[in-house]
């Protein structure tokens, strides 16, 4: 067991880790820590530490593993199920990676970026650009969220169907083990058929096995073609015929197919500035299509008109804008990446973040919009997300004039509602968020007893002192 409080003599002694400026003590400074950014989870904390090296955190974890105190990693706070919140009621020490943020190497030759885990993503992606390569993680937060986060999740974001997720995009890694020991797996490989692949064990295990100090990451030749258009179709199965031809007819340069219904360009255009309606006339769903080449600009132009062309003449694709400039890609962009803070102003929002084989999204949202409307007659349902590989951020807005907590007060019971429906698609609870808190005890449920086992093993192994992210993922 995990200390249920910290001494005085043992804040003291971490403190001197780091230095006592970096060790935070005061409530009003440890604040910002102990909540997560969708404000479901509000932990408590005696100590904040932010380390400044990768001894540091070495010297943390293995003081902690000797008294057995709880560590809860923390990379930008930008997560959705409380993986990165202390738990309430306990004495979980925070370790911020924010001070361990440089980028270590940029190898446009070798196409990779060795990069801290407190480096933030956006950081990433500059580093990328200023060698004349691509970094394709994209995500809302990529202002504020840290590698180490994003590799802890396995983030997807928006560029998923052309370059995989963060499991894809990460050839290494150096994490520092519970004990304090340090593993530096920071190969720069593209085959390494040395035994267990252990970068895999870390990647999604959101803290629980041990703290992600530095990643080697892959890099792209940056597009010299890049269109974006945003189209209106009648439906979501129009929606996905079209994806059908627009994958056999642009291949890997298809890199974003982004599905939006009316109600989410009504909230965005509502409440976000900035962000108007691209098309003169209301329709029913949306399609955000990406095409980026790499031999030529006119390429990415004639691929996009060919498919929009396409897609009118077979009935598909209603109206269609193709941007015209690199600020209205943006634009476009900006639009989807805000639809789901968009709901925020709207009341309360049960969210889900799931994903069904492609060919069956169609078929899940409508046996789960039915269901849901069944059981909140008048919900605002807001489903959009990454069509292209079958995530779907299935959010529900309250009913306009409800009660704004009796409808979060169904939170549980509507998620198990929809996590129901996904299961019988032999889809996921959980997409690209992580279980963290939120979803723990259900995976505990949907999970093969052996699926689970076989995970509480792992964790004993790597962490048998149990102080690495306890209560997050798995309950052991």
């Amino acid at each position: 067991m995990v200390q249920a409080k910290l001494s005085p003599d043992l804040i003291a002694r971490f403190a001197a880790i780091t230095g006592p400026a970096y060790a935070l003590v005061e409530d009003g400074d440890i604040a910002p820590y102990l909540v997560e950014s969708r404000g479901l989870y509000h932990g408590t904390s005696p100590l904040v530490l932010r380390p400044g090296s990768v001894a540091e955190v070495s010297a943390i974890l293995a003081l902690a593993t000797e008294t057995r105190t709880a560590i809860v990693p923390q990379g930008g706070n930008t997560g959705h199920v409380g993986g990165a919140a202390p738990r309430e009621g306990e004495a979980d020490v925070v370790l911020s990676l924010s001070r361990l943020n440089r980028i270590r190497d940029v190898d446009p030759v070798g196409n990779v970026i060795v990069a801290d885990g407190g480096a933030v993503l956006a950081e990433i992606q500059k580093a990328a650009e200023a060698v004349d390569r691509l970094f394709p993680l994209s995500l809302g937060s990529e202002g504020s969220c840290q590698i180490g986060g994003n590799l802890s999740t396995n983030a997807g974001g928006t560029a998923v169907l052309a370059y995989g997720n963060m499991r894809q995009l990460c050839l290494g890694l150096e994490v520092v083990l519970p004990t304090g020991e340090v593993w530096n797996g920071l190969r720069r490989l593209k085959k390494d058929n040395t035994g267990y692949d252990l970068r895999d064990l870390f990647i999604g295990a959101e803290g629980t096995l041990g703290v992600i100090t530095g990643a080697v990451l892959k890099l792209f030749p940056r597009p010299l073609g890049h269109e974006v258009a945003f189209a209106g179709v009648k439906s979501v199965a129009d929606a996905l015929t079209l994806f059908e031809r627009a994958s056999s007819r642009c291949g890997h340069a298809l890199t974003g197919f982004e599905l939006m219904p009316r109600l989410g360009v009504e909230f965005t255009t509502r409440h976000i500035p900035g962000v108007r309606d691209p098309l003169a006339t209301p329709h029913d769903w949306y399609v955000l299509v990406d095409i980026s080449t790499s031999d030529a600009a006119e390429t990415a132009t004639r691929m996009m008109e060919a498919l929009l062309a396409e897609g009118i003449e077979a009935g598909l694709v209603e109206d269609a804008v193709i941007a015209s400039s690199e600020e209205q890609r943006r634009a476009l962009w900006h639009m989807r990446e805000n639809m789901s803070p968009a709901q925020k102003p709207e009341g309360g929002s049960i969210k889900h973040d799931v994903s069904v084989p492609v060919s069956a999204i169609p078929a899940f949202m409508a046996e789960a919009d039915a269901a849901v409307m069944a059981a909140i007659p008048g919900a605002r349902i807001c489903s959009f997300g990454h069509m292209g590989d079958g995530n779907i951020h299935y959010n529900i807005s309250q009913p306009v004039g409800a009660d704004k907590q009796a409808f979060l007060d169904r939170w549980s019971e509507i998620n198990h509602l929809v996590h129901g429906i996904v299961l019988s698609y032999n889809g996921s609870i959980s997409a690209e968020h992580g279980i963290g808190q939120l979803k723990r005890d259900e995976l505990a449920a949907v999970r093969e007893p052996i699926e689970m086992d076989l995970m509480r093993r792992v964790k004993r192994s790597f962490d048998p002192a149990g102080i690495m992210n306890p209560g997050k993922v798995v309950k052991v």
